[in-house]
């Protein structure tokens, strides 16, 4: 096993790139601390004088001596780790759940800490070894994020489908101790971690506040794919309403406790429910907005704002695609831009074939599903992709469609632009009337 990182670019006139340090490169240690990985790396690299050891491709060894004020970088970039994979066979897990034919990597299940800390990736901490947590603590890892599910040990095993774990209290309580900052999250299945269970997990992450500065409960998504998987329900609208009735209150007694939001429902109960959300100041610094927590709140404040600033333009008309989740709150957004600027917008709400239909989000809808539901329809002057639906940085869909790929097939110019009312006027603004 190679040793090291290796260093995949380097920023041209930065420290390292005066040094000669180039592409192909491994860093193996800094101050004489060897590095396993980009955390050691963020850790041991803190500093004004460093020592680094280099290893050249041909084997010869440099030692680089670097002086530098406090918050300059170094300059390097080095290719991302490989992830540690996870070992649970969680009765949720939408990996289970993909169909057959899509690119590799979107069936390795990664549960690995130092994503979480990285890049805010969830982890049930269920393969946590003693030294993982020994590293937590001295490098300071915070904030995690943590896939709870449920407190109760026996509860959870069944959940993630694996015995023997240490229960995810016992992890908790001694990096909350560790004054280690944790954002929690649970997937809600009915009849298996709601009532009784989700009280004693909402108690018990409770009682963590402020170390657990966080928790969202999010509803399980199921896909048409689930042979041989365990059965499990989907949120119904009347289970909704009725979960909205319940946690609400609970979720602002909280909060007006801690003097801060806690407890956060998830976007997808209040549209399955077709109930009003909370106001904006619910969501407090928006924690959990990759959770899908404040997203559509979020979308309606940035709207008015939006439309407020709108001025007439040339009229042409332009398709925007969308799921079924958002539809009538970016339905409603157009209809108002539109009196505004005088752009005619033909919202439409992507059936999504390749899941099943009661996957509704927007950032799971394939190119192929938009490509079967736009054909033959009049799509005026061009098309409206929001970027949650592509592989970010390599302009792909789920289903490894290309945007040329689907310019040429629906006849049209097709323009990717940011999930947010701004990202719509910087389409109207990219299509030529």
């Amino acid at each position: 096993m190679s040793r090291g990182l290796l260093i995949e670019s380097v920023i041209p006139g930065s420290i390292a790139s005066e040094l000669e340090i180039e592409p192909g490169d491994r860093l193996v240690a800094v101050n004489s601390r060897p590095l396993r990985d980009i955390v050691d790396y963020n850790f041991y690299a803190d500093g004004e004088e460093l020592l680094l050891e280099i290893v050249k491709p041909s084997g010869e060894v440099w030692e680089v001596e670097v002086e530098r004020d406090d918050d300059e970088p170094l300059g390097l970039v080095f290719a991302a780790p490989e992830p540690a994979r996870c070992g649970n066979r969680c009765v949720f897990c939408f990996v289970h759940q993909l169909p057959k034919g899509l690119r590799r990597p979107l069936y390795v299940k990664d549960e690995d800490y130092r994503l979480s800390f990285l890049y805010g990736n969830y982890v049930t901490l269920s393969n946590i070894g003693e030294e993982d947590l020994q590293r937590i603590i001295e490098q300071r890892l915070s904030p995690l994020y943590i896939s709870v599910h449920a407190t109760d040990p026996t509860l959870r095993e069944r959940l993630l489908g694996r015995k023997g774990i240490i229960p995810i209290l016992d992890i908790m309580t001694r990096l909350a101790e560790a004054r280690i900052t944790m954002h929690t999250q649970v997937v809600l299945c009915p009849g298996w971690n709601d009532g009784d269970a989700l009280r004693r997990t909402v108690a018990d992450l409770a009682a963590l506040y402020p170390r657990v500065a966080s928790l969202a409960i999010v509803p399980v998504g199921l896909t048409r794919h689930r042979d041989r998987l365990p059965l499990l329900e989907p949120v119904s609208a009347d289970y909704a309403r009725d979960f909205i009735d319940e946690w609400l209150p609970e979720a602002r007694r909280l909060a007006d406790a801690f003097g801060e939001p806690f407890l956060f429902l998830a976007d997808e109960f209040f549209i399955k429910a077709a109930a009003a959300f909370p106001p904006l100041d619910f969501y407090g610094d928006f924690p959990q907005i990759e959770n899908g927590v404040g997203m559509i709140p979020l979308f309606m404040d940035e709207a008015d704002r939006v439309l407020r600033r709108a001025r007439r333009m040339k009229p042409r008309t332009l398709t925007v695609v969308t799921g079924h989740s958002p539809y009538r709150y970016l339905a409603d957004f157009l209809a108002r831009l539109s009196a505004r600027t005088g752009v005619t917008f033909q919202p439409v709400a992507i059936p999504n074939r390749l899941f099943g239909e009661s996957v509704t989000v927007t950032g799971l809808v394939a190119g192929r599903d938009i490509l079967s539901e736009l054909a033959g329809r009049i799509l005026g002057n061009g098309v409206l992709i929001p970027d949650v639906m592509l592989k970010e940085g390599e302009g792909v869909f789920l289903d490894d469609l290309t945007i040329g790929a689907l310019e040429q097939g629906l006849g049209v110019p097709v323009v990717v632009v940011p999930s947010s009312p701004a990202g719509v006027v910087e389409g109207i603004r990219a299509i030529r009337p």
